[in-house]
């Protein structure tokens, strides 16, 4: 895997987060025209397999992106949607994730209903 620098993670995180509000934006109009929002919920992206005593490990924590209690590395709603739509915030999490395996990371989206 590639040790990328703070700032080159930072970047990547803005292009996912990005990437993540807009797959939601658009969702949640397409839902608003319908007048669906279907289950209420949280999503959050899982990026799996680095440890916390490594180079990497520690540049992902400086740039912001803590571990949690499974021992991934989570950004919770990378798409910042204020929207209980479990949908919406699953559709952000998604392009994050996808975003972050154009890196080379093992990402993938999570989800629970509230």
């Amino acid at each position: 895997m590639v040790i990328y620098t703070v700032e080159q993670i930072r970047a990547i995180k803005r292009e996912a987060l990005d990437a993540a509000a807009n797959v939601a934006a658009e969702l949640e109009k397409e839902l608003d025209a319908k007048s669906f929002y279907g289950s209420c919920g949280f999503a959050w992206l899982s990026i799996l397999n680095i440890k916390g005593n490594t180079k990497l490990g520690r540049n992902m924590k400086a740039a912001g992106i803590p571990r949690a209690y499974d021992g991934s590395l989570q950004i919770w709603n990378p798409s910042g949607s204020a929207s209980q739509s479990i949908d919406v915030k699953e559709a952000g999490a998604y392009a994050a994730a996808i975003i972050f395996k154009k890196y080379g990371f093992q990402a993938h989206a999570d989800s629970r209903l509230d």
